[in-house]
Parts: C-alpha cells; structure tokens; sequence
C-alpha cells in the first residue's frame, strides 16, 4: 500500500482553509498503480456476491466502476442534486466543511440487491452514511464500503460502524 500512499497528493487549504484535500489524480493517472488500487479494494468483496456497486460522486463513480467491472456487478451512480431526472430519493448530510445532498433515481435498484458503496475517501462519514441511507431506503441489501483513503481523526469509521464492513486502503 505504500506505493499507493506515494501516488496521492496532500493540497492544504482546499477547498476551504483548514481542510487537507487528498488528490487521487496521480494515482488515476498511473495504470499500474490504478490497476493495483482496484484489485485491492476488490480483495475483501470477491465472494460476497456483490450484485451493484454503488459510486458516490465525483470520484467514487471513478473507482466504483472499475471496481464494478472487475467484482463482475453492476453500477449505480449516487448523485449531487440535479443531476438524475426523476423520481429521485435524496438525503441531506453534514459535511466536513459543510452540508450537501446526495440524490439515487428512485427505480434503479430491485429489492435485496447486494450493494457495495465505493468512494475515494472517509473523512467525517457524512456521505458515506447518507449513500447507505438510499441503498436502504430502496430497500437494497448494503453490504458494506470501500474507499481508498480513510481519515482516522475525523471519525467516520465510528459513525459507519453499524452499517456493515469497511474497508479502506490507506489509512492517514
């Protein structure tokens, strides 16, 4: 993992003052490091039956379909507001540096799927646990999440902990 670690960028101050912002852009843009990343995150998930593979936006749609191809399941996007033509569920979350909403077209998910929700990383859990909270709400099974990055002292593991395996790359 440590020449995954290599391959992400730390931009102080970004995008308000006081956050670290962890650039992946180096790590998509090296084939052999992105290849490794994604076999990685796929590791824990292989018999598990992953039917869809939720990417929560911008990045996570990035590593949610790959890993999706690779696991051999389905993608699903989870949205930023406006972006899915309707019917649409929405969730509104706290943010690390603010709040959001985070939106799922209402009919693209059967009941009892088996979901995996993928982003590139877990600061507070704000957007993490509002995704679960759409799986669930279309009456999904969620299965758990990966994510490339987890930020231990923001506390978002804690906050996942009852929603089932986390997994998570590189850990800062």
């Amino acid at each position: 993992m440590h020449a995954l670690a290599e391959l992400i960028r730390d931009v102080p101050d970004f995008p308000r003052s006081g956050v670290m912002f962890r650039d992946v852009s180096p790590l998509l843009a090296s084939a052999k490091g992105f290849a490794r990343c994604i076999e990685a995150l796929a590791a824990p998930w292989r018999d598990s039956d992953v039917q869809v593979v939720g990417g929560v936006e911008a990045r996570g749609f990035i590593f949610g379909a790959a890993l999706a191809l690779r696991l051999r399941a389905g993608f699903v996007p989870l949205r930023k507001p406006g972006k899915l033509p309707p019917p649409v569920r929405a969730v509104d979350y706290q943010l690390e540096y603010g709040e959001d909403r985070l939106e799922l077209r209402g009919d693209v998910l059967e009941p009892a799927q088996r979901v995996l929700l993928v982003d590139d990383v877990l600061a507070t859990g704000g957007t993490l646990c509002a995704a679960a909270e759409l799986i669930a709400g279309a009456g999904a099974t969620l299965l758990g999440a990966a994510v490339v990055i987890e930020l231990d002292a923001l506390g978002g593991r804690l906050r996942w902990a009852e929603r089932g395996l986390l997994h998570s790359l590189l850990r800062c």
